[in-house]
C-alpha cells in the first residue's frame, strides 16, 4: 500500500535519491569500463572504484530508508489524508 503522499516521498526522500545514484553507477560502469579498456588494457582499478561507489550508495540508501524523514515520512499524526 502506498502512502498518501507518495509523489512527495519520491521527490524528497534521501533513500530514493541514493538509489537513483546507485542505479546510475550501475548503468555507467560497463560503459566507462569499455571506454577505459580501449585506453588502458585491463584497468581493474576503474572496475573496483565503480563497484565500491555503487555499494556505498546502496548502503547509504538502506541507512537513509531506516531513518524517518519528518517532512516526507507519510506519517499522518492522526490526521486524515488531504484530498487533492
Amino acid at each position: 500500500m502506498l502512502v498518501h503522499n507518495w509523489r512527495e516521498v519520491l521527490k524528497r526522500a534521501w533513500s530514493v535519491r541514493l538509489m537513483v545514484l546507485a542505479l546510475l553507477c550501475i548503468i555507467i560502469e560497463p560503459i566507462y569500463t569499455f571506454v577505459a579498456a580501449t585506453w588502458v588494457a585491463e584497468n581493474i582499478y576503474i572496475q573496483l572504484g565503480m563497484s565500491a561507489i555503487t555499494g556505498l550508495l546502496a548502503v547509504a540508501a538502506i541507512i537513509a530508508r531506516i531513518f524517518v524523514q519528518q517532512k516526507v515520512s507519510g506519517d499522518l499524526n492522526g490526521k486524515p489524508p488531504q484530498e487533492g
